[in-house]
């Protein structure tokens, strides 16, 4: 088990504050199924939300990890709304390596499934049911191509013969292990990586007496409103 480090288109209103006053400034995003997804140019961060947002949240995850899970559950909703406040984005890093000591290729099969996903600009909707479902799934045994579907079908026009074709043949084999790889260089000197889930605000690791805090909503919400921009 890894060690823990915790470390489109929208309307315009104007904006009523005395400074910007008359001036367009975007509307909030009403759901999560509006926002913006793109793979970025290094071609292994998935990156979640306005991109001229102020705060940037890097997460490192596993998606057999139930460490990532609880952080899912608790932290992260505080993240989602300054997401969907434009206030936020995400960069995801997709670690595989729970496959080494759980056994199996349930982790490479998921991540592989979320990269299909963001070609259908699913990626946010679905990264949501696999981690609410990873303890079920889990106790069946682990992330697989018919649960990998399975799971789809509770996101509104992700399947299709493209994303089953996708997981089905494990499409981005190569980005799944580019994506570890990348994983593993962020641990610094532990070539093992930093552990998941990670968090970094605005380049700034969370660690040590802070780490916790990403496990409670208000807390959370707190400290991304406390490292500078």
């Amino acid at each position: 088990m890894a060690v823990l480090m915790v470390s489109g288109c929208a309307q315009t209103e104007q904006s009523t504050d005395g400074k910007g006053a008359g001036t367009p400034v975007p509307a909030d995003y009403t759901g999560v199924e509006e926002l913006p997804e793109k793979l970025d140019a290094d071609g292994t961060t998935i990156v979640v939300g306005d991109p001229a947002a102020a705060t940037t949240v890097r997460l490192y995850e596993d998606p057999r990890c139930p460490f990532v899970e609880q952080f899912e559950s608790t932290g992260a909703p505080a993240l989602r709304e300054m997401t969907l406040r434009r206030e936020a984005k995400t960069e995801y890093t997709l670690a595989s390596f729970r496959d080494d000591s759980m056994g199996g290729d349930g982790s490479k099969r998921a991540v592989n499934a979320l990269r299909a996903a963001l070609d259908a600009g699913k990626f946010t909707e679905y990264h949501a049911v696999i981690f609410e479902n990873r303890a079920e799934i889990e106790l069946a045994g682990g992330y697989t191509t018919a649960s990998l579907l399975e799971l789809a079908d509770q996101v509104d026009g992700l399947r299709s013969e493209a994303f089953d074709s996708a997981v089905t043949t494990m499409k981005y084999k190569d980005f799944v292990n580019a994506s570890q790889k990348t994983y593993e260089t962020a641990g610094g000197d532990d070539p093992r990586g930093p552990g998941t889930p990670t968090v970094a605000i605005n380049d700034t690791k969370i660690t040590g007496n802070l780490a916790g805090w990403v496990f409670e909503k208000e807390s959370f919400a707190m400290l991304l409103n406390s490292v500078p921009k």
